[in-house]
């Protein structure tokens, strides 16, 4: 989702595991560290994602990433993302909470909240959103401002709660892809009790 841009006095290391791997993880339905379209198809239907989404998905997310992610290679029409070099392909305009090599930056989490979030102390509203891409924004960027916005608007989407909040636990799960697992298995609850109370109406 991010990217921290050059050596400033602005950038700060982040810590531990490459964090950014393990978002990209839950789209590797096979388990085999290679995305391919029709897995990021799968995994964004696994989360609640419409057919038309899913697609247009898929299709603009491997055909962005996957020359990236394999340097030095001969550009493949099955666009794979190699999980194992995704740091490669982070984007510009972002809010910097993935370090270089894509460590979570837990200073740079903090300000999402400390700068935007004034309605609520824990969670971003969509026009508080609106305000953060546009501060992140970086001049002549068009491909970064462009991936930035539609990342942030398909998660709102998917990932708000009732009262149309992006919580602060959520957004820390989409950053390390645990929001994906939990929202895969509460569909797969559900569908399996609607199974198990149709079978018992019968």
């Amino acid at each position: 989702m991010d990217v921290s841009k050059g050596t400033n006095q602005n950038q700060v290391e982040g810590t531990g595991e490459n964090v950014l791997a393990k978002h990209v993880a839950f789209f590797d339905r096979n388990h085999d560290g290679i995305v391919y379209p029709w897995e990021t198809f799968k995994g964004f239907r696994a989360i609640g994602s419409g057919l038309l989404l899913s697609t247009v998905a898929a299709f603009v997310i491997n055909m962005g990433l996957s020359h990236k992610t394999r340097p030095g290679k001969f550009p493949s029409l099955l666009f794979p993302i190699e999980i194992k070099n995704i740091a490669k392909a982070k984007h510009g305009s972002d809010s910097g909470v993935y370090d270089t090599e894509g460590r979570f930056v837990q200073p740079k989490f903090e300000a999402i909240f400390s700068k935007y979030a004034r309605s609520n102390a824990n969670a971003l509203t969509a026009k508080e959103l609106d305000e953060m891409l546009k501060a992140n924004r970086e001049p002549k960027d068009l491909a970064g401002r462009f991936a930035a916005f539609i990342e942030w608007k398909i998660f709102f989407s998917l990932c708000k709660d009732k009262n149309g909040l992006l919580q602060r636990d959520t957004i820390r799960g989409v950053y390390d892809g645990s929001i994906f697992e939990m929202m895969e298995n509460e569909r797969l609850s559900a569908k399996k009790s609607k199974q198990g109370g149709d079978r018992e109406g019968k």
